[in-house]
């Protein structure tokens, strides 16, 4: 692999951003980073939003094969094509056409249409809510361990070390964040242990444990084994979800009085 890339990502410290620092380092490919840092609304300054007009991250910035800059954002379309251009030896892919490059496929978007949104936002009404409201703590954690089941069962009845047979792929370095934080979003992992061990199995593995710490040192794990902690935490984080939502709320309320 070369020593020096284009690539060019911007992240945080999140279960999203980590997919693509993690995938980079998997691949052992050279990249540059830049901190998005959310709770200041970096993400909303004009020159992120010429790269993610979504004001989200992660984000990442490449030289295409036609010599010019391409942006890339969503963390799936973004592992898609780092694999599709740079894993040319499948270390983390199956062949084009392979029955197992549609299953990786399948879980890729089983994560960003379910685990993703629905733990998200039982992170939301767990953690962030100015107030308890238990109808949607109930929903999001309720649907989260429904989808954390169904892997659960896959792994156990499928008998592989990882979500596609004997392979770690984008399908599981996806899902590895958010099942990593599943305390965060009130879940208990140890209902899964199946799941609980293919977590471990993937966090024992030092790309995942580099990636992770991109582009600030991993402190989940740290969090969820203090609950003191984990709750002051939760409360700084609170303060700036709260603030953020305060001011899109006016700015959409300016744009609507126009």
């Amino acid at each position: 692999m070369a020593s020096e890339s284009d690539i060019h990502l911007y992240t945080t410290q999140t279960p999203n951003g980590v997919k693509i620092s993690i995938l980079l380092e998997e691949l052992g490919i050279p990249y540059k980073h830049t901190k998005i840092d959310i709770s200041k609304d970096t993400q909303k300054e004009p020159w992120f939003l010429a790269i993610n007009p979504n004001g989200r991250i992660p984000a990442l910035t490449d030289k295409f094969t036609d010599g010019k800059p391409i942006r890339l954002f969503e963390s799936g379309s973004i592992m898609q094509y780092l694999v599709a251009r740079y894993d040319t030896e499948h270390k983390l892919s199956y062949p084009e056409g392979s029955r197992e490059k549609i299953e990786v496929t399948n879980w890729l978007f089983f994560m960003n249409a379910g685990v993703g949104p629905m733990q998200g936002q039982a992170n939301h009404f767990t953690r962030y809510a100015p107030e308890p409201i238990v109808y949607g703590i109930n929903r999001y954690q309720n649907e989260t361990r429904r989808l954390y089941g169904v892997l659960d069962k896959h792994l156990s009845e499928s008998k592989t070390p990882y979500l596609v047979g004997d392979k770690c792929t984008i399908a599981d370095i996806a899902h590895w964040g958010w099942i990593s934080a599943a305390g965060w979003a009130g879940i208990d992992i140890e209902s899964f242990p199946t799941l609980k061990a293919w977590e471990e199995r993937m966090w024992a593995r030092p790309a995942v444990q580099k990636g992770a710490n991109v582009p600030d040192p991993y402190r989940m794990k740290d969090l969820l084994a203090d609950k003191a902690k984990m709750e002051e935490h939760a409360a700084k984080s609170r303060e700036w979800v709260q603030k953020g939502m305060r001011e899109d709320a006016e700015k959409e309320a300016k744009r609507g009085g126009k």
